[in-house]
């Protein structure tokens, strides 16, 4: 019954579960407050792009100041999705950590006003090189991406976060960064680089290039400010914003807040605060006056005599604005927006009739939503559709049709939007067979290591797929036919939350989720492995008929299943046995529905629901596959005792080798004979980071290992965060080396120690096939009692031996591992399991 409970606490099954779904996709309500900034923005015509690496790297302190302060067009381009960070609110890693960083960037932008772009990079975990990153990302592929998005954007000033100088000791991917900056604002202006570019968008030139500096990149403070900053320049970003009633920092912290699967929670600051820019180069010159803009035209006559017109309209528009009464502002933005469709650059034409057109609708009280009975639907489902249309004002507002793109359906409605009388419709519609499912664009294809695979130049660059289904609204408001387009939603309620949102997803008829993505076998015993069969729609039949490799035997090798209703489920489990020899392969899921007497192919996928309150839900499709591995591995002791960290599958890993794994919940240290009662305790990945109670906890930890037990603590990190300086018997220094190339040779220091002989004899064998990296995080200096088992290294760097440290205290074995486990057990690495069984063994290895 263990692997139906394993199933059960996973959030891959939650489809369909509208229990606690958050409000993030509710539509916008601004304030007059918020009108009026928005139109002293339309009133600016300037653009800014920052640059880095991954999501969390983007100074919102700077951002924020770009874009609420200077109201420039402010765009954040993160090369990479953070995929290879870590997640201290969930189990989700790798694509999956990518998706949730991904949202967490976009939340991080609503706040403090920016937009979000990324490249194609892939982010293959921790680099100490840009040379090894340009080689892994593909670098001609990523700076084409660059490119891309100065020419989508067309900056006047570009901002880096990190130096190019590759000296600085820091992330491969940060100083990659800046140096694919640098190439591309010389490219961008050249037609003949990426030339297929050009179809959509034009060549640009960018005004000036900094490096948005500080005293990290010096070593200290004070070194810092002993720096030579005549080629800086120094702004004050700590602001204050009546109408919104916070200092830039404030709304910085907030946006910075939002990436809470990396802990970067933080408090918020008022008052004066300087934030340095590094001028690198530009045709215009180093600024003379402080700011970066100096010499940049950033209003609307940059546009010549006709773009000066629509100045004088919007700047009446600011200087009458009425905060009682927004709706008096229409007639005139009505006017602006005819001349704005009048302009001959397709740039600023396109980007200020999306922000009037946002304008007029606000101002107009404007309410248009398009909800859905249902959170998904499949081809040929039929929907209800619930059509809401509210005109809070005296602005004369007409509705003449409703379309609904991608269902290739429209309204016959026509009628006038009186002030404040909701109109209400009702409809019905079948979606169609041709809807492509929504789903991450970048996951379709299979990625290489470095970089993503999106053939639509279109998709690049963009946040999120476009929906395939929309609403769209045709009005004339004021004379002027204007159409809005909007997602369609699931609106609901929710006893304990009142009114709730949820996007509206265009999903399979069927999903088959793999239990387990890793079946391990250390014997030749069969296994029972499961596959979870969920519709989509009503009347679901079929068969399912998994493909298992050469050598390994599926019992029975098809079952049929039968679902009546919508989100239904069964679970069908086969008997896999093993091959005698040790074997590594894949189990893909191939669903067949019935037609009439036929069962026919249909695309099968497996779902995960990625669901926290501070983003809207995410449904990722990918492939329904799960490795299957045979191994030749012995265990002394079955009983582990595990202490859960910053959140990983390693109790699941080691269940399917058979031990018996039991979480250490807080009352359990409270009872001496509980701990005493497992054969090993392991310590999750960061806990002594994440769980602050562990600091009266670990003196019982230690007296645990004293009387016996076997204690195996996994990577922890000296930040701030850190619960205990101290949490070994003997002390130790926790570093920040690490060894990122997965291939990197390890030498064996104590090739006598039980670690490498009992149960398992571990030789080089066991360290092929390992995953993103070897380790993170070892110790940096270590007491003479413990002992340094293996070592290894980056090219050309100096050893790393505070990988794997074993020490005697008491009775029994106290053991420290920056070994990344907790990455290669869940990718089912042969060599990663028959190591960590040592070290659970090393108090029954010896008498």
């Amino acid at each position: 019954m263990k692997i139906y409970k394993n199933w059960l606490l996973c959030p891959l099954f939650l489809l369909l579960n509208f229990l606690s779904i958050n409000a993030q996709v509710a539509p916008k309500k601004p304030t007059s407050a918020d009108i009026y900034d928005a139109i002293r923005k339309l009133n600016t015509l300037g653009s800014v792009l920052y640059v880095a690496a991954h999501p969390d790297d983007e100074n919102t302190r700077l951002i924020a100041y770009m874009a609420n302060e200077k109201r420039m067009h402010t765009t954040y381009l993160s090369l990479t999705r953070g995929d290879g960070g870590q997640n201290l609110i969930g189990t989700e890693l790798r694509e999956m950590l990518g998706v949730l960083r991904t949202q967490e960037l976009l939340m991080a932008r609503s706040v403090d006003g920016g937009k979000q772009l990324f490249s194609r990079a892939n982010d293959f975990g921790f680099s100490k090189s840009p040379a090894e990153t340009m080689a892994i990302w593909n670098k001609k592929e990523v700076l084409s991406d660059v490119v891309w998005a100065i020419r989508k954007t067309q900056p006047d000033i570009i901002i880096n976060r990190f130096s190019q100088d590759t000296t600085v000791d820091t992330h491969g991917h940060h100083t990659s960064s800046a140096i694919l900056s640098e190439e591309a604002f010389n490219l961008a202006a050249d037609p003949s680089v990426f030339p297929e570019q050009l179809k959509y968008v034009h060549v640009w030139q960018p005004k000036r290039l900094f490096f948005n500096t500080s005293w990290f990149f010096y070593g200290s403070q004070e070194k810092f400010e002993a720096a030579n900053k005549d080629k800086m320049l120094k702004l004050d970003i700590g602001v204050f914003y009546p109408t919104k009633g916070k200092s830039n920092n404030e709304i910085a912290a907030e946006s910075r807040s939002m990436h809470k699967c990396q802990g970067m929670g933080m408090l918020s600051s008022r008052g004066s605060d300087p934030e340095y820019l590094d001028f690198l180069k530009g045709p215009l010159g180093k600024p003379t006056n402080g700011d970066p803009l100096q010499g940049i035209n950033t209003t609307w006559n940059r546009l010549g005599t006709e773009g000066g017109e629509i100045g004088k309209v919007l700047e009446g528009v600011e200087r009458n604005f009425k905060f009682e009464n927004p709706a008096a502002s229409v007639p005139a933005l009505v006017s602006a927006m005819k001349l704005i469709e009048k302009l001959n650059d397709p740039f600023w034409k396109e980007k200020k009739l999306a922000d009037i057109k946002e304008l007029i609708r606000w101002c107009s009280g404007l309410y248009l939503e398009v909800a859905t009975n249902t959170a998904a639907a499949v081809a040929g489902q039929s929907v209800d559709f619930t059509i809401e249309a509210v005109n809070r004002s005296t602005a004369n507002v007409k509705v003449t049709s409703i379309e609904f793109l991608g269902l290739k359906k429209d309204t016959t409605v026509n009628f006038d939007m009186t002030n404040n009388i909701r109109k209400l419709f009702r409809m019905k519609m079948t979606m169609p067979n041709e809807l492509s499912f929504t789903s991450p664009y970048w996951l379709k294809d299979k990625a290489t290591l470095g970089l993503y695979r999106v053939d639509d130049q279109l998709l690049r660059g963009l946040p999120e797929t476009p929906r395939t289904v929309r609403a769209k609204f045709n009005l004339v408001i004021e004379g002027l036919p204007m159409t809005y387009e909007t997602d369609i939603v699931n609106r609901y309620d929710a006893p304990a939350k009142g009114e709730l949102y949820r996007p509206f997803e265009v999903t399979p008829s069927v999903f088959v989720n793999q239990i387990e993505k890793v079946y391990v076998f250390g014997d030749n015993e069969p296994k029972e492995v499961g596959f979870v069969v969920k519709s989509g729609a009503d009347g679901i039949e079929g068969m399912l008929k998994p493909e298992v490799p050469n050598g390994w035997t599926l019992e029975p090798q098809s079952q049929n299943f039968k679902l009546k209703i919508k989100g239904e489920e069964t679970v069908l489990t086969f008997k896999l046995t093993p091959p005698k020899g040790e074997s590594e392969a894949n189990i893909i899921s191939k669903a067949y529905l019935k037609n009439k007497d036929n069962y026919e192919p249909v695309p099968t996928n497996a779902v995960r629901i990625i669901e926290y309150d501070h983003i809207p839900t995410q449904t990722v499709l990918y492939p329904s596959e799960a490795k299957v591995v045979k191994l030749d591995i012995k265990k002394r002791g079955i009983n582990i005792g595990y202490v859960m960290g910053a959140g990983d599958d390693m109790p699941a890993c080691l269940e399917q080798i058979g031990y018996q794994v039991t979480e250490i919940k807080d009352a359990d240290f409270q009872h001496e004979g509980k701990l005493q009662s497992f054969d090993a305790i392991v310590v999750g990945i960061r806990a002594y980071n994440t769980k602050e109670k562990l600091k009266f906890y670990n003196e019982k930890l230690l007296k645990y290992v004293e009387n016996g037990g076997t204690m195996v603590v996994q990577y922890n990190t000296a930040g701030r965060d850190l619960q205990l300086q101290q949490f070994g018997p003997y002390p130790f220094k926790l570093g920040r080396g690490r060894t990122t190339e997965e291939d990197a040779p390890i030498r064996v220091l104590k090739p006598e120690h039980p670690v490498m002989n009992i149960p398992n004899k571990i030789t080089q064998k066991d360290f092929n096939g390992w995953v993103q990296e070897r380790g993170l995080y070892f110790l940096s200096e270590w007491d003479s009692k413990y002992e340094a088992i293996l070592s290894c290294n980056d090219t050309n760097e100096k050893p790393e031996d505070g990988g794997l440290v074993v020490a005697k205290h008491g009775k029994g074995w106290y053991v420290y591992t920056g070994y990344s486990f907790f990455r290669e057990l869940p990718a089912g690495v042969s060599g990663a399991y028959r190591l960590f069984a040592n070290l659970l063994s090393l108090g029954k290895a010896l008498p």
